[in-house]
């Protein structure tokens, strides 16, 4: 506990021993009076407090004003006894809600305390500056020493180490880095001295970012939270009307009719009404699931922007994959080089020509070395991968970046001119004087060239050169070996449909898809044609439920934007992507996406939990109230034990293990 939780536990004791005291003591009169003032005022000077400002303000009605007007009407009504006790409890019921409250700030706090310190700035020299992270410019040197977190995202220049991420992505395994491996900001260096290389600013970084996001994540509300923020707006005044008439009338009518009007008797049960109608349980119950909610996932490395996206996450009944990054590991390789026979007109693949591939021992492959002509394939598959990685040298795809890595060697870009690139069908370019097309079988179509399909299942990268086709070299990507479990239990959590988007051809896409057992696959797509085949989908929905889509962030982002829930896996996911996502996965594993489907669920049906006990047991309370079957004893369970009960199933919800 926090002082200020420690001062009003001490309060509250103090209040309890001196209300039990004077209870037995047998003193009557003004001096009972003064004695129960004593404990009355001890606990519940600050809510009488309260109240007289919302009464100064013009906004009377809360719960404050409610307590204070119980608790001074049965004080009046000299149930000094009751009224103190009714005070005292609302404060226990209080200190609950700042303690809970308190452990779920502590679990966001235990993912903002990834924010570094400082930073330790090389100079030419090689000595060591120590400066706040917002001073280190891009380009800067800085090193890390063990037991220290990397302060902004980077590339390691020199040395090696282990990375503790579990404050970023909820896993415990470090992870190990080298010479040329990025690192992003938040981790905390475990073992060697790095230095590293930084790639942007601090306030760009994703520590910033993690930052922002859960900053930002209590402004956007769930239906539940509004409904209740205006159901409190109305109700409280209701109640306080009720209230009222129920003191007034039924005495009213006892004059009129010339019987005992019993003013003590309506009052009393008008009190005990006010008492039990007291809102708390539902006002501060319901936030509170949510934000214990939020600070849960955030432990397990799903970062939620807000209560909104909680409550539609919990009803996500379809869920939309891209498949490079997502369902596969991202990281593409060379698996075959098949060029043109010009005497058959057919490729390698279809021929018995012989194709580099590299199942094959190629470590001392005459490509290798840059022979102009290679005796083994008769250097087309050498000139046709010089060509490939010439072209796409300028492009950041990934599979451009796979090109490049088998050509192996430095492109010389002053051999290239030209170069155009037309989204979704590859680059064209001229090398060496000569026009080179590298792409999709579109792009093909596009120049009016025939592409030759390969017989091989792949991603297909076709290559024309002055106009006539040469041939096509074979990408290969891989499944990630969580993939298959994480579609089995979106299953078992009852997501009804999943669909799988890519720009990929369709065998490849069939086949990724049949391996992992998803529903439906649509392949061949430009990035508009996704974001039109996710608005089909959306109009296929049943009933209430929501569909998300999640992707690693490569031409996403409006994807991303138009699902109900757009979920950006990895930390290193593209900017764009992770503003326009309504969920952020801070590692690739996509198991994430059913655990955080399993948060958002299991905090729904707690906050339901709240709703329904607190008003079924506030109406039937609130009846016998006004009937006086129940008294000021019963009123105080129905309001603080209420709460209470509602805050301790609240705090459930930042346990995330078996969700």
């Amino acid at each position: 506990m926090n002082k200020k939780q420690k001062k009003m536990l001490v309060r509250i004791l103090v209040a309890g021993v001196l209300m039990v005291t004077f209870a037995l003591i047998p003193i009557e009169g003004w001096v009972r009076f003064a004695c129960f003032m004593l404990p009355y005022l001890t606990v519940g000077y600050d809510v009488l407090w309260k109240a007289l400002k919302g009464i100064k303000n013009r906004q009377p009605f809360d719960e404050n004003f409610l307590m204070a007007v119980a608790t001074i009407g049965a004080i009046v009504l000299g149930e000094y006894t009751e009224g103190v006790a009714v005070i005292l409890f609302y404060q226990i019921g209080e200190l609950f809600q700042s303690i809970a409250v308190g452990k779920s700030r502590r679990s966001i706090a235990a993912l903002m305390d990834i924010r570094p310190d400082f930073a330790n700035i090389e100079d030419e020299n090689g000595n060591l500056t120590q400066v706040d992270p917002d001073e280190v410019a891009v380009g800067s040197i800085i090193v890390v020493k063990p037991g220290e977190r990397v302060p902004i995202d980077g590339v390691i220049v020199s040395g090696t180490t282990s990375l503790n991420t579990a404050a970023l992505t909820g896993e415990s395994v470090p992870r190990d880095a080298k010479e040329n491996d990025e690192v992003i900001s938040g981790c905390i260096n475990m073992t060697g001295v790095i230095r590293v290389k930084t790639t942007c600013e601090f306030g760009e970084s994703t520590v910033s970012r993690i930052l922002e996001l859960v900053e930002n994540s209590s402004s956007r509300k769930s239906k539940p939270e509004n409904f209740i923020s205006k159901f409190a707006r109305i109700y409280t005044p209701a109640v306080c009307g009720a209230a009222l008439a129920l003191a007034v009338i039924p005495p009213v009518i006892g004059l009129i009719a010339g019987t005992d009007p019993g003013w003590g008797t309506w009052v009393y049960r008008a009190l005990t009404f006010l008492v039990i109608s007291c809102p708390c349980a539902l006002v501060v119950s319901i936030p509170l699931s949510f934000f214990a909610g939020i600070g849960g996932a955030s432990r397990a490395g799903v970062l939620i922007k807000g209560s909104n996206y909680m409550e539609a996450l919990s009803r996500v009944k379809t869920v939309v994959f891209d498949k490079t990054g997502t369902m596969t590991e991202g990281v593409f390789e060379v698996e075959g080089i098949h060029h043109r026979d010009d005497k058959t007109g057919k490729c390698t693949c279809q021929a018995d020509g012989v194709a580099f591939s590299r199942e094959e021992d190629d470590s001392d492959h005459p490509h290798k070395h840059g022979s102009d002509i290679c005796d083994t394939c008769k250097g087309h598959e050498c000139r046709l991968l010089e060509l490939a990685g010439l072209v796409e040298s300028a492009s950041s795809h990934p599979i451009s970046r796979s090109l490049l890595k088998a050509y192996g060697h430095e492109p010389d870009r002053s051999r290239v001119s030209d170069v155009r690139e037309l989204s979704g069908k590859g680059i064209t370019a001229t090398v060496d004087g000569i026009p080179v097309a590298v792409g999709n079988a579109g792009l093909m179509e596009s120049l009016g060239i025939e592409a030759i399909p390969c017989r091989e299942v792949g991603t297909i990268v076709h290559v024309a050169i002055a106009g006539a086709y040469a041939g096509h070299i074979l990408i290969g990507d891989r499944i990630k070996p969580e993939a298959r479990e994480a579609i089995d239990l979106l299953k078992k959590k009852g997501v009804t449909k999943t669909v799988m988007l890519t720009g990929d051809i369709k065998p490849v896409a069939e086949r990724v898809a049949a391996d992992l057992g998803i529903d439906e696959v649509r392949s061949e797509l430009l990035p508009s044609e996704k974001v039109e085949a996710v608005e089909e989908l959306l109009k296929e929905r049943t009933g209430k439920g929501t569909l998300a889509f999640a992707g690693d962030g490569i031409n996403d982002a409006p994807v991303l934007s138009r699902a109900d829930i757009g979920i950006a896996m990895g930390a290193l996911g593209s900017d764009a992507a992770i503003e326009a996502a309504d969920i952020v996965l801070m590692d690739d594993n996509p198991v994430k996406i059913s655990k955080a489907i399993g948060i958002a669920r299991k905090c729904l049906r707690i906050v339901y939990e709240n709703i329904w006990f607190a008003i079924g047991i506030k109406v039937a309370c609130l009846i016998l109230g006004a009937l006086g079957i129940t008294n000021m004893w019963a009123a105080i369970f129905a309001d603080v034990g209420v709460m209470v009960i509602a805050i301790l199933n609240a705090i459930r919800a930042l346990s995330t293990k078996r969700a």
